[in-house]
């Protein structure tokens, strides 16, 4: 079930919730709302090739980086 949630304190940036169809949470920060709501729409159209990479391969690459 995807949901979202976009907030800011005071003296800090936009943080970007968001849970994606297969219920994968992610989260991250952002200087302007827009942004945050680019995220999250970014997550929401690529979340089948984020649901079927391999995790462990990924971070093999990225450590041989």
């Amino acid at each position: 079930m995807r949901d979202y949630s976009i907030t800011k304190n005071k003296g800090e940036q936009w943080n970007a919730e968001t849970t994606d169809k297969y219920g994968n949470k992610y989260q991250n920060y952002f200087e302007t709302y827009e942004k945050s709501a680019e995220w999250i729409f970014y997550i929401w159209e690529n979340e089948d090739s984020f649901h079927n990479v391999d995790k462990d391969t990924l971070l093999a690459n990225a450590i041989k980086q």
